[in-house]
């Protein structure tokens, strides 16, 4: 029966086939159907297919000046103390049968002598290890120039004493640290050899745009020589590493050993210097971060120049005008950055900037926020003036600053928690606060804020202290109250409180009802 099944099956495959077969013979006798023909003359179709860039021209320009970039430090191990040297013995109570184990049977038995000779061994170790410096870091760099000096982060190389340089050709060099800046994360390195190293230059002019080609040249993990590509996907992004955030973003595959290496264009000139990368695997995910050109070369000569770079310092406090202190303020637009406080004995200070000031230009040039003032000042030579234009009391003035130079100390941060105080008060209903004399003798100090209210919703907390509304001084709920009487009287839409609190000044602008 199977057998029978067999040949059943097979001759009505052959039938099939025979009847296909004559359907083909049949259309083709007939030719192709009229509407056939017609949608292939309507099709759509490209004529020359579009020509996908090659990037192996760029790549085997560039490469010869591209290097790993290896460190090591001297830096000693954390000594173990009692611990036994066992992992995470130190941080058991001494009381604990296990650290009352490793006591009796591995630690001490032959008693204070031995744990003098332990602390005289560990010592001896250390010093042993301090003489021999030990890997810790490993990224990318490349020659700006043809006598040995190049670019890579100041992360890189921070912690490192000893630096070395893999060549192209895995030729190893020596490297001097030249000079690093923690602020914009770039380092320059410089090696000795009798021979011109092959160098890439900074691109010249900032026409990068969103959608062009780039690629990343670097040692990501280690392997040396790696190349990828993609596009440059956003500009001025602040990731919040610094004042002076700036960077390019690309989704070229940058990785760990990528930091330090260069961004090219398709003319084969650096773009960027790649830093960061956002990953919450550990791996690329395709945003990744470069230093710009423009910042990078300025930078670079600094270091390049006297192994420090010199930032101008003005000495304030800001923050960004968003829409409701631009209308509280009778701003058109919501851009510059507000003086939040002037630091004691600053630039700012001697020369006349208020709180509650609007930065609006530098020398004439538009800012646009915060970061944009950080950059601009940074950029002006301490000692020299420069022409601050101010947003005060509804019309704008110019100043003249004689601008400081930036010293390497570090801001406090601003505390998010306020201790408590009493809920006692009296009650601004409109804008859900209750407040009382300050006990310093200046403003009025919040005592509770309604969760509900316009106030909470814009971060205003308990223990805040409101020191001015709309620029003026307030002691009293009666102040208040005739402050937002004005802002009534000029159509504002919003009042602008100015708070303290231990830390620092801040603005805040809550809409207010106009019957």
């Amino acid at each position: 029966m199977r057998q029978s099944g067999f040949k059943t099956s097979t001759k009505k495959k052959l039938m099939t086939s025979t009847a296909v077969l004559g359907l083909g013979a049949i259309v083709a006798a007939a030719g192709v159907p009229p509407l056939l023909e017609q949608a292939r003359a309507d099709a759509v179709r490209v004529e020359a297919p579009a020509a996908l860039p090659s990037f192996a021209d760029v790549v085997e320009a560039v490469s010869p000046a591209v290097v790993s970039v290896r460190v090591k430090s001297n830096l000693r191990p954390v000594a173990n103390r009692g611990g036994f040297g066992v992992p995470g013995m130190d941080n058991l109570p001494d009381d604990h049968p296990m650290k009352k184990f490793f006591k009796e049977f591995r630690g001490n038995p032959f008693g204070d002598d031995q744990e003098q000779f332990s602390q005289r061994d560990e010592d001896e170790k250390n010093d042993r290890w301090s003489k021999r410096a030990r890997p810790i870091a490993q990224g990318s760099g490349f020659f700006i120039s043809e006598d040995g000096l190049l670019v890579t982060n100041n992360h890189v190389v921070d912690k490192g004493t000893e630096f070395e340089v893999v060549l192209d050709d895995g030729t190893e060099l020596d490297a001097e640290l030249i000079g690093k800046d923690a602020r914009t994360d770039l380092a320059v390195l410089k090696v000795s050899g009798d021979r011109d190293f092959p160098y890439v230059e900074f691109a010249r002019d900032d026409k990068t745009r969103i959608g062009d080609w780039v690629v990343a040249v670097g040692n990501p993990f280690g392997l040396g020589g790696t190349v990828t590509a993609g596009i440059v996907s956003g500009r001025g992004r602040d990731i919040g590493a610094g004042p002076y955030d700036d960077f390019i973003q690309v989704d070229a595959a940058v990785n760990h050993g990528n930091s330090g290496g260069p961004t090219f264009n398709l003319r084969g000139e650096v773009i960027g210097v790649n830093t960061a990368i956002f990953s919450p695997s550990g791996g690329n995910v395709g945003i990744a971060f470069a230093i710009p050109a423009a910042l990078a070369n300025e930078v670079v000569t600094d270091l390049i120049d006297d192994g420090n770079v010199e930032r101008g310092w003005l000495g304030v406090q800001i923050q960004p005008v968003s829409a409701d202190i631009a209308e509280s303020l009778g701003l058109a637009e919501a851009k510059g950055a507000l003086i939040t406080e002037p630091q004691k004995d600053s630039p700012a200070e001697r020369a006349g900037l208020k709180s509650g000031d609007v930065v609006t230009a530098v020398n004439g040039e538009v800012v646009e926020s915060p970061q944009d003032l950080a950059r601009r000042i940074a950029s002006e030579d301490p000692g020299e003036k420069t022409d601050i234009t101010v947003w005060r009391q509804g019309g704008s003035k110019t100043i003249a600053v004689e601008i400081g130079e930036l010293q390497e100390t570090a801001a406090a941060a601003a505390d998010d928690e306020t201790p408590g105080k009493s809920s006692m008060g009296d009650e601004l209903e409109e804008f859900g606060l209750t407040v009382q004399p300050a006990e310093e003798g200046e403003g009025l100090m919040i005592t509770s804020v309604d969760p509900d209210s316009p106030a909470a919703e814009r971060g205003m907390r308990q223990g805040d202290t409101i020191v001015a509304v709309n620029n003026a001084k307030v002691g009293s709920v009666e102040d208040i109250a005739k402050a937002v009487e004005e802002a009534g009287e000029q159509g504002r839409k919003a009042v602008l409180f100015q708070l303290r609190n231990e830390n620092n000044s801040r603005f805040v602008a809550l809409p207010v009802a106009h019957g």
